[in-house]
């Protein structure tokens, strides 16, 4: 079981803002509502059935916990960090295409490509993560830097830049917002019934593990291009979820606004270059050169987005919210860090140790995350949610586990029907 690091609970609300609060009942709970309409002291079961409590501080707290420093954007630091994954990516380029194929037999020659695909599928990912740096403008204080930087490296790997960065903006605006977030949104218990054709729990049985295999390599192959193409994992309500409707190459979609139109137009300027630049290399050097540098990395740089994305908001232990008692502090908690060795520290660029704080505050670079990361968890306390599990189990765990989200107060927990954790049909 995950484990949920604590660090000295401090709370937000104050003896005066509960004294003018309407007081009301929920089970044995005493609650507190908020003049911002929320209430206070909710509390909920995760799917491991231990109690959940939903955050009160504000993001005044949080915002006034970090350090002045952690705020500085350093433009050559980052353009460090860019060209020292090129030049990795360049270097392991250089050896494998005129060293492998010089190994004594296909077997060797193979495990070598394959070797090297792996670790240019990791390079290439970092790369990404620059790029998402520059989608926040947290690479530098130059807003053409930025965007000229994540431009490039986005549209290499195939990336709408700007569409994405509309989109990916939506979704920091409304993290753990069953309505309104953009990215990952579980389905509630009423809408698992309906895509199951049921009517109740009790005609449902839970899913094979086979079934979950399939549908998590469904999800680690072609979740991305579908996401792009369709907006899929949207909020249930967001106009034209999960259909082309929400299409990011299209600069009509209805994701964007009308002042987004041009900077659209250039993404997709962007992607129409980058297969021009594989056309070519195509034609130079052979399909399977192209195979091997670029192609095959692509695949993995995809599911090492979706791998990332799916940990970062997928647990047995986070809350969503319906919109009447979501507000930005609470969102953003819906938000879990975990551990990925080497590679997430040191490829990653802390992506997915420092996820929580890039909830709060997505124009901190990530070279100062740790940092401003250490002093978050002091107002968040119990609601920081942190893990060191292996990651390739709690992928398989949240798969099993995190069917749909349900609860009565405005806060819904993960719950599942593979009898796994608290059983949905007795709440």
């Amino acid at each position: 079981m995950s484990q949920v690091a604590s660090s000295g609970f401090a709370s937000a609300s104050s003896a005066g803002a509960q004294s003018s609060s309407s007081i009301e009942k929920r089970g044995n709970v005493a609650s507190f509502k908020q003049s911002d309409g929320l209430t206070s002291g909710l509390t909920a079961k995760d799917a491991y059935g231990n109690t959940f409590k939903v955050p009160d501080f504000t993001i005044k707290d949080i915002l006034s916990a970090i350090p002045a420093h952690c705020y500085e954007r350093r433009v050559f630091e980052s353009l460090y960090y860019v060209a020292r994954d090129i030049f990795w990516m360049v270097v392991f380029g250089y050896l494998a295409n005129n060293y492998i194929h010089q190994l004594p037999n296909k077997a060797v020659r193979f495990a070598a490509w394959s070797a090297y695909v792996y670790v240019q599928g990791l390079l290439g990912t970092g790369l990404w993560v620059l790029a998402h740096e520059c989608g926040h403008q947290a690479f530098s204080d130059y807003r053409w830097v930025n965007d000229s930087v994540g431009w490039v490296l986005h549209s290499y790997w195939l990336v709408p830049y700007f569409s994405w960065k509309f989109s990916h903006s939506k979704h920091h605006k409304a993290t753990g917002h069953l309505t309104r977030d953009m990215v990952f949104v579980p389905k509630t218990k009423e809408r698992f019934l309906e895509s199951k054709g049921a009517h109740d729990l009790e005609e449902l049985v839970g899913d094979a593990p086979l079934y979950t295999l399939v549908s998590l390599i469904f999800q680690q192959t072609l979740g991305w291009i579908s996401y792009l193409l369709t907006n899929v994992s949207s909020g249930q309500h967001f106009p034209g979820a999960s259909t082309i409707k929400t299409n990011h190459f299209n600069p009509s979609s209805l994701i964007f606004d009308k002042k987004d139109y041009w900077f659209v137009v250039m993404s997709d300027i962007g992607i129409i270059a980058q297969f021009a630049v594989l056309y070519s290399w195509y034609k130079n050097y052979g399909g399977f050169n192209l195979l091997v540098n670029w192609f095959l990395p692509y695949v993995f740089v995809n599911h090492w987005l979706v791998f990332i994305t799916y940990l970062q908001h997928s647990d047995p232990q986070l809350a969503h919210y319906e919109g009447h008692e979501w507000n930005f502090a609470r969102g953003a908690a819906c938000t879990i860090d975990r551990e990925f060795g080497f590679v997430g520290k040191y490829i990653f660029h802390d992506i997915i140790e420092t996820h929580v704080l890039h909830h709060y505050v997505s124009r901190i670079p990530f070279y100062n995350a740790r940092e401003a990361s250490e002093a978050i968890k002091k107002v968040m306390g119990e609601h920081y949610m942190h893990t060191d599990e292996n990651m390739w189990v709690s992928l398989w765990k949240s798969g099993r586990w995190c069917q749909f989200v349900d609860g009565d107060n405005g806060v819904k927990m993960y719950r599942n029907l593979n009898g796994l954790g608290v059983n949905p049909k007795k709440q």
